[in-house]
């Protein structure tokens, strides 16, 4: 139970961090409403031109979209998520402070990524998501329970998303500066998880290699739970199977990592 409190306070204090941006929030949600309306009537058009592309109708694509705006920022997808400050806390030594502190360290960074992603959820992603539903056409459920089931593949959604952040972030500890490897995980965040192109729009093949990676863990699957185009069971035990195998991985490297402590910055 102290643990449970512990992490919670924890997580509480991430969202408080992030709630004290709000000009930044503000700016968030203004961008990623008019990104949504940029791509909304993107895909109209293609949808025009392939209707049913990927199996969705129109009103699936839009709910797509405004989706994947609405999990920008919660999920990280750009970065900018705690990895941003795991990696800094490497580069200048201030991890030695994280390590002898009475907690575990990977815990401790999921929960204030959580707390981040709360507040993003709530503060960046709600009002794109509304103003798409009010002005478009969308293909939203109706019952409780597929809602519920949708908060259920966006928890483990972020779970996973964590995990990729947080392998990457662990490089730092060898490579010591993490642009380079900021901006592979932007890139693999945005195109892998859909929020380019769904993924059931990519060839046969290809796209089926797409959806087996973790990334699609974070738009596609919530998507199409929300949108009826999955079976819960197979969505949950797909993100739960890389939850498991990402903290797992995440775990193994961090001992790897800490057995030898070379502190940098001094």
């Amino acid at each position: 139970m102290g643990s449970a409190r512990l992490y919670a306070a924890v997580a509480a204090g991430g969202f408080r961090r992030y709630a004290t941006y709000r000009a930044a929030t503000a700016a968030g949600v203004f961008t990623n409403t008019v990104f949504g309306l940029i791509l909304v009537h993107t895909y109209l058009a293609l949808w025009d031109e392939r209707p049913h592309l990927g199996g969705y109708d129109q009103a699936q694509a839009v709910t797509f979209v405004w989706l994947g705006q609405a999990l920008y920022a919660t999920f990280a997808l750009q970065g900018g998520g705690v990895e941003k400050d795991l990696m800094a806390r490497i580069r200048t030594g201030e991890i030695a402070i994280d390590l002898y502190r009475p907690a575990d360290l990977q815990l401790w960074w999921l929960a204030t990524d959580l707390g981040r992603a709360l507040f993003q959820l709530l503060g960046r992603g709600v009002v794109p998501f509304v103003v798409g539903a009010l002005f478009f056409p969308t293909a939203l459920p109706r019952d409780a329970g597929t809602w519920a089931a949708f908060v259920v593949a966006l928890l483990l959604g972020l779970v996973v998303s964590f995990g990729i952040r947080y392998l990457f972030a662990l490089s730092a500890f060898w490579l010591l500066d993490g642009q380079g490897v900021s901006q592979a995980m932007m890139i693999l965040g945005i195109f892998c998880s859909g929020m380019t192109l769904p993924l059931n729009a990519f060839p046969a093949g290809f796209g089926d290699v797409l959806r087996a990676l973790p990334w699609a863990a974070q738009v596609q699957v919530p998507a199409d739970v929300l949108m009826g185009e999955a079976s819960w069971a197979g969505a949950f035990a797909f993100q739960a199977a890389w939850a498991a195998a990402l903290l797992g991985a995440g775990r193994l490297v961090q001992v790897a990592a800490t057995r030898r402590v070379v502190v940098q910055g001094g």
